[in-house]
């Protein structure tokens, strides 16, 4: 493909404005996937492959999604990422409004969570965990598509991709050579006088509505791989998919291997995914650092495994 008719990415963050209220389509994956969640465990329930009764449904999402994903994920963000966040300014560690959320963070969360939960309940923390996972990729998925709608995260150059996208944040991110960032900014101010050099936020919002802005920008962008639907599709779809079946054609399972399985793919598929995506933060070990904490979950996963083959009992066993 001519890398000038590769698609400038455009899309509105916002999914409905209403007056001063702007509701985002990242805060609606947030809440699609929450009510995904309890669909999967009130599928399970009707069907007795989770010992959750169906009326906590809601209850134990609910209380997963803020002390789990929403706490565990912002405050990953701040620990694995953002470090600067905790000084000399702490209370932005609870500013999750101006973004920064970790997958990882939220999943460590969820652990914590269903110890909670298990111990409280009476129930096997491997078992809570094993039907809390099945549907936790849905949620991953959405999050991953809500990134692209953003237009952040996205992938590494790969200007003959046939199916690449340019994405502007490049050149608010540095992620854009400084001689193309600069011919960029001349174009821009070539076709739109009133924007400012530097004027990210102006940039981004004029550039959904101007068709030949879009056009002057793209010679300058780069074309990239758009990882966020890679990593949607691997973490999120294909992940749920394997889980399900495994959960709906195995029900004797071993408590835990649902919950190693969810580690060990999940881990798997992000360090394949993170292969295309442009580094956000700097390597480790060669790594980048989505890599380095997902070997960590397959090391974790295995662990799960072998806790679960050598344990061997099922709290599903018993139930009809």
């Amino acid at each position: 493909m001519d890398a000038h008719l590769t698609p400038v990415h455009h899309i509105d963050p916002v999914a409905l404005e209403l007056g001063p209220l702007a509701i985002r389509w990242y805060g609606l994956a947030y809440v699609a996937g929450f009510v995904a969640v309890v669909l999967v465990l009130r599928f399970l329930a009707a069907r007795r492959l989770t010992l959750i009764p169906k009326g906590e449904v809601i209850d134990f999402v609910t209380y997963a999604a803020i002390f789990g994903v929403m706490l565990g994920g912002r405050l990953g963000y701040v620990l694995l990422y953002d470090p600067s966040l905790l000084w000399p300014q702490p209370w932005r560690v609870l500013a999750i409004w101006d973004g920064g959320m970790a997958s990882h963070g939220g999943i460590f969360g969820l652990m914590v969570f269903t110890l909670w939960y298990a111990w409280r309940r009476g129930l096997a923390w491997t078992h809570v965990g094993d039907s809390l996972v099945v549907g936790a990729p849905i949620g991953i998925c959405l999050g991953r598509v809500a990134n692209f709608i953003n237009g952040e995260l996205y992938g590494r150059v790969a200007p003959s991709l046939s199916w690449g996208m340019k994405f502007p944040g490049e050149l608010l991110n540095g992620d854009l050579p400084a001689a193309k960032a600069r011919q960029a900014w001349g174009a821009v101010q070539a076709h739109s006088p009133d924007l400012a050099v530097g004027d990210g936020a102006a940039l981004i919002a004029r550039l959904r509505d101007d068709p030949s802005l879009r056009e002057a920008l793209a010679p300058f962008l780069q074309t990239r791989h758009p990882s966020q639907l890679y990593q949607a599709a691997l973490e999120g779809g294909v992940l749920f998919l394997f889980l399900l079946v495994l959960r709906v054609r195995f029900r004797r399972l071993s408590d835990g291997v649902l919950t190693a399985a969810f580690f060990i793919g999940y881990g798997g598929f992000r360090i394949f995914g993170e292969a295309f995506r442009e580094p956000d933060s700097s390597l480790i070990l060669g790594l980048t650092k989505g890599q380095f904490y997902s070997a960590i979950m397959i090391v974790v996963g295995l662990l799960f495994l072998g806790f679960a083959l050598v344990r061997r009992r099922s709290s599903l066993a018993d139930t009809n």
